[in-house]
């Protein structure tokens, strides 16, 4: 038994100091093997790094796990009855020397190419970061990271929400650049951050194309400001962010996102608001409607808006469930030759839940989903062919994350 225990430490050491290296050399784009195996002593990797101290303070490896059986409708008639698995991501995060953090991410339902053009790594790896803990009062993150945008369904783990909005889905939440965030005290807090706008070229963040006449950015960035705020006893938690960065040429885009949270069991609720202003239209969602007929064409002069509404309530030890309702707005601010101003889009859906805990402190929920969405598209998104839907959604599912140490 004890031979048992000693192997399983050993190979858990392995692991942490290989995932230590990896989160470490993603700025360089590769390591060289020949660093990575000694062919004349059996001293591990870790030790070497470190003078032969163990440094490692804690170490987490996870899977994260959601499946379901999905029946599907479009216009009230049956489009698809199938088993999906929405989300497996592999998890490790940890910390050394006391001042040291890493966190490494990868999605493994996304499929990208090896290497994105701008930030030379595959899309599927959300996080590759590593942060410097300089003081009491301030913390550098360098690396793949999430834009520090500030609504609930930003920061809350992405296995706990069953079905995003239309912006959500489509803002740039995870770019490589870096972070400093400066704690005030225990409840405030401050985020500078500077990121990429996106991970790979400008044919890759605009589905049709930049408009005639606009030339691509040559300074890709998101310059972000954050403000953390919690009160009563943090059960009041406050999230507002604002956003400026370059999408072409004179094109300019600017966030205000915000997330109002109340979180003292039983009860969960929260507000997000989310506006976008773009000189093009990076999200896709009003170009869109222009490609029915043929090509489309990106629009230039768009902004849209979200809110989301949610509201938990633990009804049991075992059971929780929730409502929550979405509308959206997508506009063209700004008239041209082929776009009058007004308002293109009009989204709403509605969720309804309820999950099941089958063990007590476990991440292993089952789960009845229900969702109506509508999606409304006025005179001036018509105009181009386009015509209006709405989809419903029944889900039975599963979701585990998987403690693999």
């Amino acid at each position: 038994m004890m031979g048992r225990l000693v192997e399983i430490k050993v190979w858990k050491e392995i692991v942490v100091s290989l995932f230590v290296c990896l989160t470490l050399s993603v700025g360089n784009g590769y390591a060289q093997s020949e660093s990575m195996v000694s062919s004349t002593d059996n001293v591990p990797l870790l030790e070497r790094m470190t003078d032969g101290k163990r440094k490692v303070d804690w170490a987490d490896m996870n899977i994260q796990f959601c499946s379901a059986a999905d029946v599907s409708f479009n216009n009230a008639k049956l489009d698809e009855a199938a088993f999906k698995v929405h989300r497996i991501r592999l998890e490790v995060l940890g910390g050394f020397h006391e001042k040291f953090s890493y966190h490494f991410r990868q999605s493994l339902n996304q499929y990208t190419t090896p290497n994105i053009p701008l930030d030379n790594l595959s899309g599927s790896v959300e996080l590759a970061m590593v942060g410097w803990q300089l003081n009491d009062k301030w913390k550098l993150t360098a690396g793949k990271q999430p834009v520090q945008f500030s609504r609930y369904e930003c920061w809350v783990n992405a296995i706990k929400v069953r079905h995003y909005s239309d912006f959500n889905n489509t803002i740039p939440c995870y770019q490589a650049g870096l972070n400093a965030a400066y704690k005030m005290n225990d409840n405030h807090e401050f985020n500078f951050q500077v990121t990429n706008n996106r991970n790979g070229d400008s044919a890759d963040q605009f589905m049709y194309g930049l408009p005639e006449g606009v030339e691509p950015t040559k300074i890709p960035l998101l310059a972000t400001v954050n403000w953390d705020g919690y009160f009563v006893g943090h059960a009041m938690q406050l999230r507002y962010s604002l956003s400026y960065g370059q999408l072409a040429k004179h094109k300019n885009v600017f966030y205000f996102t915000c997330g109002n949270v109340w979180d003292k069991k039983p009860f969960l609720g929260y507000i997000d608001f989310m506006y976008s202003r773009e000189g093009v239209d990076s999200k896709g969602l009003i170009s869109e409607v222009t490609a029915v007929n043929g090509e489309g064409t990106t629009v230039p002069n768009v902004d849209y808006f979200t809110t989301i509404f949610n509201l938990d309530y633990r009804v049991a030890s075992h059971w929780n469930m929730y409502v929550k309702g979405v509308y959206e707005q997508g506009n063209v601010f700004k008239s041209n030759d082929m776009f009058s101003s007004g308002t293109y889009r009009r989204v709403w859906n509605v969720q309804l839940c309820a999950e099941y805990y089958p063990l007590k402190n476990s991440e292993l929920l089952c789960y009845l989903h229900l969702l109506y969405k509508n999606i409304h598209l006025t005179e001036k998104a018509r105009s181009w062919g386009a015509e209006s839907y709405n989809h419903q959604r029944i889900s039975l599912g599963l979701v585990y994350t998987l403690p693999v140490f």
